[in-house]
C-alpha cells in the first residue's frame, strides 16, 4: 500500500492483485449521447510490461466493433484478506497483430493466463475472437480501509 494514502495501492500491490489474469469489466467508449458499452471479460496481465490482454468476441452479432485504438476503461475487483480491492486501467485498445508490437506482444502473452469465460450462448468454437492489448495510460488501485472499532 501507499504509505502516504492507505486506500491507494502502490505498483507492487496492483501487480499482485491483477496476478497473471482474472476477470473484470471492460467499458468501451460509444457515441457522445450513448452510455459506454460494458462487458464482463477475462484478462491476462503481464506485470513486466504492465499490459493487459483480452480475447474479445467479434463478428456480425457482436455489439463490439471498431475496437482498434478505441478508448476503454477496465475494472477488476474482488475481496482479499477481508478487504475489497479494485484496479482501474484506462487507455486505448491495440490489436495484437500490428507488426510494430508483435514481438513485444508474444513475449507478454507468454507471461499471462488468459482464461476463456463462456458467456456466448453458443459453442465457443463458432465464436470469432480477436486478441487485443491495453497498455494503460492510467493504472490505479484502491483498497478498502479497515473500519475503526
Amino acid at each position: 500500500m501507499d504509505s502516504d494514502n492507505p486506500v491507494t495501492m502502490d505498483d507492487e500491490a496492483v501487480d499482485a492483485f491483477l496476478g497473471s489474469g482474472g476477470t473484470g469489466v471492460l467499458s468501451l467508449s460509444t457515441a457522445d449521447t450513448t452510455p459506454p458499452h460494458a462487458v464482463p471479460v477475462s484478462y491476462g496481465y503481464d506485470a513486466v510490461g504492465r499490459t493487459l490482454y483480452f480475447r474479445l468476441a467479434v463478428g456480425p452479432d457482436s455489439s463490439k466493433s471498431g475496437l482498434d485504438d478505441r478508448p476503454v476503461t477496465f475494472v477488476s475487483y474482488g475481496e482479499e484478506s477481508g478487504r475489497w480491492h479494485s484496479v482501474v486501467a484506462s487507455g486505448r485498445l491495440e490489436g495484437v497483430e500490428h507488426a510494430d508490437i508483435a514481438t513485444e506482444t508474444l513475449a507478454g502473452l507468454d507471461r499471462v493466463e488468459l482464461s476463456l469465460v463462456d458467456m456466448f450462448g453458443q459453442p465457443t468454437r463458432v465464436v470469432d475472437f480477436e486478441f487485443y492489448r491495453l497498455v494503460p495510460e492510467e493504472l490505479a488501485g484502491r483498497v478498502e480501509t479497515p473500519m475503526a472499532e
